[in-house]
């Protein structure tokens, strides 16, 4: 009888990673709970409701998850699958107060012979030095001989609909080869595109926190060609484009890098390498120039705004969107927030508008009161920050329409042709 049938699975975390994977899981016929610790996020899925939007209700018609705040739900469970945030701190380390949190819910409930699955993005060694730790410490069982630990690192991209659980490649990883083709049972029936069985728990977590730390060098490069380039009068996308031609050139744009990931992975690898007494270059010099890009953007609009002999003081501004990316209503980490920060430092007036975000919890985590819609025809400048379909679909005419005569149109993402804006990265 293969593991698959002895299984039950509690998925602690229903965010953007858990619940696609618990309804997964669910379809595949485990019998799975879906364990979270805000009570209205959980009465949400009850009615088939994601307070992220990610899921639509039909994903939960054919599931039957077991969706909980209670702990005491997580009894009779023999396989965990950790998938809650791993944000970072004030001084861009790792905060992993939430997986310590997962695992405290865990280990009343923990038995010998129980799988643990970590899918958080971690730096090496978390997996097994921190969660198996903390297990242990908390329950007396010795991890690797009591308890088993696997990390599946999530590939997640919030707002994507064709690259999913099911569709994209999972890395699996275990503390031996039995619990890894138990991690293996328990995947291998969701994920139609297969599984990659990584030598060990550090190699599948190395891979992880490396593939956002590329992707974010990547953008920071084109975002210091858009540096120099805004100072040479280049427009930066053009400049891409012809480059583009060239079979090799890689086709990445310039623009923010907010979220939960490419923003934020960078600083664990990078705080574990100066644990180990090295202290890294190139990753922080790329982490630095991405983290400006916001602050620059606000600058280039005051300093048009400036050329024009408008005062940016009597100025006000619209900036459309506000989640870290296109389609999506995850605010985390977004750098449009510097962009309001720093218009906001010249007494700019701004209104923030973005359809896709839940303005109460913009409020609570920024401090802003998103419009539910903007004002026609009184904008100094108008600001496209995050390229929704919405946005696009409106065209440069009805944008600018929501800005006086002479308004200051800046494009971020290129959603609109070159000739359509004022200023573009």
């Amino acid at each position: 009888m293969g593991f698959e049938a002895l299984e039950k699975i509690a998925v602690l975390g229903l965010g953007y990673v858990g619940l696609p994977l618990a309804l997964a899981l669910s379809r595949e016929g485990f019998d799975v709970v879906g364990f979270d610790t805000h009570e209205d996020h959980v009465q949400g899925l009850r009615s088939h409701i994601d307070s992220n939007g990610e899921m639509a209700p039909e994903a939960f018609k054919s599931a039957s998850v077991h969706f909980s705040c209670d702990p005491e739900d997580l009894e009779d469970v023999s396989a965990y699958i950790i998938a809650v945030p791993t944000p970072i701190n004030d001084a861009k380390q790792p905060d992993l107060g939430p997986i310590r949190s997962a695992c405290k819910s865990i280990a009343p409930w923990l038995r010998k012979g129980d799988l643990v699955i970590l899918e958080s993005t971690v730096y090496p060694g978390v997996t097994e030095d921190v969660c198996g730790a903390e297990l242990s410490q908390r329950t007396g069982l010795v991890s690797g001989v009591d308890f088993k630990l696997g990390y599946s690192p999530e590939r997640v991209n919030p707002g994507d609909k064709e690259h999913t659980v099911e569709t994209i490649v999972k890395v699996i990883s275990a503390q031996d080869a039995e619990t890894l083709g138990r991690v293996e049972a328990i995947y291998a029936p969701v994920v139609k595109a297969g599984l990659h069985k990584a030598s060990s728990i550090m190699t599948a977590e190395a891979a992880k926190v490396i593939e956002n730390t590329q992707r974010d060098l990547n953008i920071a490069l084109v975002n210091e060609f858009s540096l120099i380039f805004s100072r040479l009068g280049l427009d930066t996308l053009e400049v891409l484009e012809a480059a583009g031609t060239k079979w090799n050139f890689l086709p990445f744009r310039p623009g923010l890098v907010g979220g939960h990931c490419i923003g934020v992975d960078p600083y664990y690898l990078t705080y574990r390498a100066e644990q180990l007494g090295y202290h890294p270059e190139v990753i922080l010099a790329g982490r630095r120039i991405n983290d400006h890009m916001g602050r620059h953007v606000a600058q280039q609009l005051i300093k048009a705004m400036l050329a024009r002999k408008e005062n940016p003081a009597r100025a006000r501004v619209l900036i459309m969107g506000f989640a870290f990316k296109e389609n999506c209503a995850d605010t985390r980490n977004t750098r449009v927030a510097d962009i309001v920060d720093e218009l906001q430092s010249y007494s700019v007036d701004v209104d923030v508008w973005d359809p896709w975000v839940n303005a109460d919890a913009v409020q609570h985590e920024y401090g802003l009161s998103p419009v539910s819609e903007p004002d026609a025809g009184v904008y100094d400048g108008i600001i496209v920050a995050v390229a929704h379909t919405e946005f696009a679909d409106m065209g440069a005419e009805a944008i600018r329409a929501l800005g006086k005569p002479d308004v200051m149109l800046y494009d971020i993402k290129g959603a609109l042709a070159r000739s359509e804006s004022d200023l573009r990265l």
